[in-house]
C-alpha cells in the first residue's frame, strides 16, 4: 500500500498509463473514420462506388448499397454522402482502388450515362499516368463490373421502343473506360424498370447481387488460372 502522497501519485499515474495502453491497443484494432480505414483484408477485395443523388427516392440502388455493406471484404463508397461539394479526395480514392481486386460501379442510368458526381470522380481519380497512359499500372489486371438500374422497362430499349436503341448501345463509354485502364470488363448487371418493379422483384435482384459479390472471384465468366505446368519447346 502507498505510504505517502508521492507513492499515491505514482500508483495513480501507473494505473492511468495501464488504462491508456489498454485502450490504445483496442483503438489500433478498430477502423477509424480517417485514412486508416482504407485498407481491406487480404482476401479478394471489392470496392463498390455507389452514386445516387437522391437516395431517399431510390427503390433499388439504396437497397443494394445497404445490403452490400454487410458483406466481408466489401467496401461501399457512397459518393454523394462523402463528397456533397464534389471536392474529391483523389489520394484516398486511388489508395482504395489500388487495393481492390473488383471495382463495381453501382448507380442509376441518367441521360444514358453515369450520375454527375461519378463522372467527376472518374475525371479526377483516373489520372493520366496513374490509371492510363505512360507508366500506368495501378488498375491493370483488376476486374470491373457495372451494376446499373434504368427507370424504363427493357422494352423501352429496343429499336422500336421509347429510346430507339438497345441498351447495349449505351455501354461502350463504360467498357472503353475499363479497357483503357487495363481492367477486365465483366458482363454488366442491368435492372430495368426500377420505377415500377414490385417488392419481390427488387428483393430477388438484391439477393442475386449480394450473392454474386459474396462468391467473387468464383464466377463462370472469370477464367480460372491454368494449373498446367509449362512444357519445354518441342515436347507435348
Amino acid at each position: 500500500m502507498p505510504t505517502n502522497a508521492n507513492d499515491v501519485k505514482m500508483q495513480t499515474l501507473q494505473s492511468v498509463l495501464e488504462i491508456m495502453v489498454e485502450h490504445v491497443g483496442i483503438l489500433i484494432d478498430m477502423p477509424t473514420a480517417g485514412f486508416a480505414d482504407i485498407h481491406m483484408s487480404s482476401a479478394s477485395r471489392i470496392l463498390v462506388l455507389y452514386a445516387h443523388a437522391t437516395p431517399h427516392r431510390s427503390r433499388v440502388n439504396r437497397r443494394l448499397a445497404e445490403a452490400t455493406r454487410s458483406l466481408p471484404n466489401v467496401q461501399v463508397r457512397d459518393l454523394y454522402e462523402l463528397y456533397p461539394d464534389f471536392h474529391i479526395d483523389v489520394a484516398q480514392e486511388q489508395a482504395l482502388l489500388a487495393e481492390a481486386d473488383l471495382i463495381v460501379f453501382q448507380h442509376p442510368i441518367q441521360w444514358y450515362g453515369m450520375p454527375a458526381l461519378l463522372k467527376e470522380w472518374v475525371d479526377v481519380v483516373f489520372e493520366n499516368g496513374w490509371a492510363y497512359g505512360p507508366g500506368e499500372n495501378a488498375l491493370r489486371g483488376k476486374h470491373f463490373w457495372l451494376s446499373v438500374t434504368t427507370g424504363g422497362g427493357e422494352e423501352a430499349y429496343r429499336e422500336t421502343g421509347y429510346h430507339g436503341r438497345p441498351f447495349s448501345d449505351f455501354l461502350p463509354p463504360f467498357e472503353q473506360t475499363a479497357l483503357l485502364c487495363g481492367m477486365t470488363w465483366l458482363p454488366p448487371l442491368i435492372f430495368h424498370g426500377a420505377q415500377r418493379a414490385n417488392k419481390a422483384e427488387i428483393a430477388a435482384h438484391v439477393s442475386y447481387f449480394t450473392n454474386r459479390l459474396a462468391s467473387y472471384p468464383h464466377w463462370p465468366e472469370i477464367a480460372a488460372p491454368s494449373t498446367d505446368l509449362p512444357q519445354a519447346a518441342g515436347k507435348p
